[in-house]
């Protein structure tokens, strides 16, 4: 029953509900307000945020790898 709505270019379009304030009103004003300028600055900023994370992701990983040699104590059954 979610209604949605595509915006944007086919490529990037996003998928907003129909009913959302922030989709429906506030979004579409700042669309056309932002320049261009602002548009590519949040932009890339998105993909700093994200290549931070990605970062933090990589660290966690080399620190759990490094560390494989422990994984535990033989146990015999019988």
């Amino acid at each position: 029953m979610d209604e949605k709505t595509t915006t944007g270019s086919a490529a990037g379009g996003h998928v907003h509900d129909a009913g959302c304030f922030f989709c429906t009103t506030a979004m579409p004003m700042l669309e056309r307000v932002w320049t261009e300028a602002t548009r590519d600055h949040f932009r890339h900023s998105r993909v700093e945020f994200l290549k931070g994370l990605r970062s933090l992701i990589d660290e966690r990983i080399d620190h759990l790898s490094r560390h494989e040699d422990h994984k535990g104590t033989k146990v015999t059954v019988e």
